[in-house]
């Protein structure tokens, strides 16, 4: 069947490449038609709770996002300062995408002047003496929606927040904004910060990785085949191959609708390191085959080279493939999304390089040899000579290098203990970054940029509702990790306290919904009602509880919705139905990234290791090919703590890639060690063999995966750049333990499986007594 295959193939080579070219011009036409999504919620399932909750709250109070404008100053309470930021806050409402501005200009002071309710702005006019500033700095102190909230406690900045439509679009506001900053200079530094601010640098981000991985990982590969086959097929062959599956991969983004996201951009990644895997091993056999007085024409090589490398190949490409595959287990759905899209074009790839390259080399004449040929010097190559020490080493102390992996994977593995999970977004890029800086801020001036939002639902006129949520509100204050809250439960607290001021304790929820309701209508007649639309919906059947998390790490976010959920089941049932918010997203990717880690974990490792076992036909093959893999995991995942390398949407993916990717080096030398055996070779000599003939191609495999992700060094997100860090160890640790470990277990255990045929008979036979 297989001889049939490679005759079909060196038979109609024209066919293939044409229609290999077809396919990838036909899928890189439309890679000009994909779109960016760098929306945190897009990472979640629709139907998940987080985005159901999210929804929810956006349907009945409009939009959550914010964009804030954050003002920093000696003390902004500075007249010019003021000028300077009051036209900021004015002009800000006519920004594309913004549907109202807070400010120390539009937000309230709540105060009683002979027995009447006065709202006025918290700033009414600027001060231009030092004691009407001193005076205005006290009455700011004094007033809770704005203290904390858009003017710093000491006074050193202050924010203009603009709220968004639920259909703003992210950059035209971003733009907007900028523009406005040009045109209101001052010596103040302002700041942009928010989500719609971080979303717009993610994408942009996106789109600046893409332009540089590409270019610049193709480019090292050209290098890379250059310094492994030193003929010009054996690098343009494997190189187009690449190509291809990118353009396949790629152009199926837009094809099924999808968008690209921070974790997309491993794809051409991905493919420029794992793709022209196999072409490596199929051009590394036809230069070992093609030696000095070799008198074999080129479709003859051909075809031998597809019939010897058929199995292996395709076995290492499924492997590969079920590896990626096992992505789609993840419940974050651009890692989902990888899994299909990595794994079809690597299909592709495989495939190509089965039939594209095999009919290429058909077509062209038959190369000069490389192998076998000794340098100008007399000397054989460094590779040559590595391996040949390799192999020496292994056979003559494979129990020291036993005894030596297991104890360099237990010290390591002792970090898995200290491995943390973390998915801020503010993460994924250096503290020095614009973004980081902005979140930083935040985090120090106005309680943080993290919201977690709580739905009361009732009559929000009801006393016995308002002082629930007034109850919710106090006990997160309390909380070290929330920096601001606001409800309407504050500003009913504070019409009581000017209204009510001759009662023994003001500060407090009225006892009767009369009196609540007679406050919202005096407020409607003194000040604008549409202050409460973020508040409260239009028919005062829904209140909005909001609170700023200081920061972003998984310990906190658990921590306070531990608190919220717990707090929530001992209060009326139904009275607080929803829970949502950028912190409450990010609570549910943790979830999703730990689960998703464990799943593609366990199913890859079962995958790969049934595959073997079918392959050769034996339950030890299965098991022993495990064992690299495993040592491998292990090592990976203690370097990761031991590093504080956290485990996010990025790094959870590298154990179904590695194993899927570090399983190949494991299959083609089991796979040539038992072919030398069954040609009654000894294991010693065996182990020699395989290493300096398929070692060579294993060590071309391993370094185009590790030179192929080392360009993600370079990324803007810090997940990414430590994805290729991990995947250099990682890859690295699979082909020691394929070349080092690997033999010397063989040599040591000698499996049935990996015995002569004649051997394994005879034992068979002395057990049954034949």
């Amino acid at each position: 069947m297989i001889d049939s295959f490679a005759k079909f193939v060196v038979r109609f080579r024209w066919p293939v490449i044409i229609i290999f070219v077809g396919i990838t011009a036909a899928l890189a036409s439309q890679i000009p038609k994909t779109e960016v999504d760098p929306e945190m919620k897009s990472q979640l399932p629709d139907d998940m709770r987080a985005r159901v909750n999210l929804a929810k709250i956006e349907k009945i109070f409009g939009g959550t996002d914010m964009v804030m404008l954050i003002m920093t100053a000696e003390d902004v309470l500075n007249s010019e300062t003021l000028k300077r930021m009051k036209k900021l806050s004015k002009k800000m409402e006519r920004v594309d995408g913004i549907d109202r501005v807070l400010s120390l200009f539009s937000l309230k002071d709540i105060r009683s002047e002979n027995d009447q309710l006065i709202v006025d702005p918290a700033i009414k006019r600027i001060p231009r003496t030092d004691d009407a500033r001193e005076k205005l700095r006290l009455a700011l102190k004094d007033n809770e929606l704005v203290y904390g909230n858009v003017v710093a406690k000491d006074f050193k900045a202050a924010s203009i927040i603009g709220l968004l439509n639920a259909d703003a679009v992210d950059n035209d506001t971003i733009d907007g904004l900028n523009k406005l900053i040009e045109e209101i200079p001052g010596p103040e530094p302002i700041t942009l910060a928010g989500m719609p601010y971080i979303r717009v640098n993610v994408a942009h981000d996106i789109g600046h990785d893409m332009q540089r991985f590409l270019p610049m990982g193709l480019l090292i590969m050209l290098f890379f085949l250059f310094f492994c086959f030193k003929q010009l097929r054996g690098v343009l062959l494997p190189f187009v191959v690449v190509v291809m599956a990118i353009a396949f991969g790629m152009g199926l983004i837009p094809v099924i609708g999808w968008k690209i996201q921070m974790v997309t951009i491993l794809l051409p990644v991905i493919l420029i390191a794992v793709a022209n895997d196999y072409g490596i091993h199929i051009l590394a056999r036809y230069q070992e085959e093609n030696r000095p007085g070799a008198e074999v024409g080129p479709h003859d090589l051909a075809r031998k080279v597809i019939k010897e490398l058929f199995s292996p190949v395709m076995v290492t490409g499924i492997t590969t493939i079920a590896g990626l595959m096992c992505l789609m287990s993840h419940i974050v759905v651009p890692a989902k999304q990888l899994g299909i899209l990595s794994s079809a074009a690597v299909a592709f790839a495989l495939l190509g390089s089965l039939t594209f390259i095999p009919a290429m080399l058909a077509l062209l004449p038959k190369s000069k040899p490389v192998i076998g040929v000794e340098t100008k010097s007399g000397k054989t190559r460094i590779l040559e000579r590595m391996l040949h020490a390799t192999a020496n080493a292994v056979i003559h102390h494979s129990k020291s290098i036993i005894v030596i992996s297991v104890l360099v994977v237990a010290g390591t593995a002792a970090g898995i203990n200290l491995l943390i999970v973390d998915t801020n977004p503010i993460n994924y890029y250096e503290k020095e970054a614009p973004v980081a800086k902005s979140a930083a801020l935040v985090d120090k001036y106005f309680g943080g940029s993290g919201v977690i939002s709580i739905v009361a639902k009732g009559n929000v006129k009801d006393p016995r509702l308002l002082r629930e949520l007034d109850d919710l509100e106090k006990k997160l204050a309390e909380l070290p990790e929330i920096g601001q809250t606001s409800s309407v439960a504050k500003v009913v607290r504070k019409l009581n306290r000017v209204l009510d001021s001759d009662n023994p304790q003001p500060d407090r929820i009225p006892d009767s919904l009369e009196a609540v309701a007679q406050y919202f209508l005096l407020y409607s007649m003194s000040g604008d009602p549409e202050d409460f639309e973020r508040m409260v919906d239009f028919n005062y059947e829904h209140a909005l509880l909001t609170a700023r998390l200081n920061t972003l790490s998984t310990e906190a976010i658990k921590r306070v919705v531990g608190v919220i959920d717990e707090d929530l089941s001992q209060r009326p049932k139904g009275m607080f139905p929803v829970v949502g918010g950028f912190v409450d997203i990010l609570a549910d990717i943790v979830d999703a990234v730990v689960q998703g880690q464990i799943i593609s974990l366990l199913l890859s490792l079962v995958l790969v290791t049934l595959l073997v076992m079918i392959l050769f036909k034996s339950l030890v093959a299965g098991l022993l090919s495990a064992i690299p893999l495993s040592l491998s995991m292990a090592m990976l995942f203690g370097l990761m703590g031991l590093f504080k390398i956290e485990l996010n949407i990025a790094t959870a993916m590298l154990s179904s890639i590695m194993i899927g990717v570090g399983i190949d080096y494991t299959i083609h030398y089991l796979w040539r060690y038992r072919k030398e055996r069954r040609n009654g070779l000894e294991p010693a000599e065996a182990v020699k063999i395989t290493l300096t003939t398929t070692g060579r191609g294993i060590v071309f495999n391993a370094l185009s995966v590790i030179i192929g992700f080392s360009v993600v060094l370079l990324s803007s997100f810090m997940p990414v750049k430590f994805f290729g860090f991990l995947v250099v160890v990682s890859i690295g640790g699979c082909l020691i333990g394929a070349l080092g470990l690997l033999p010397a277990i063989c040599l040591i255990v000698r499996p049935r499986f990996l015995e002569p045929l004649n051997l394994v008979e005879h034992d068979s036979s002395k057990n049954t007594g034949g």
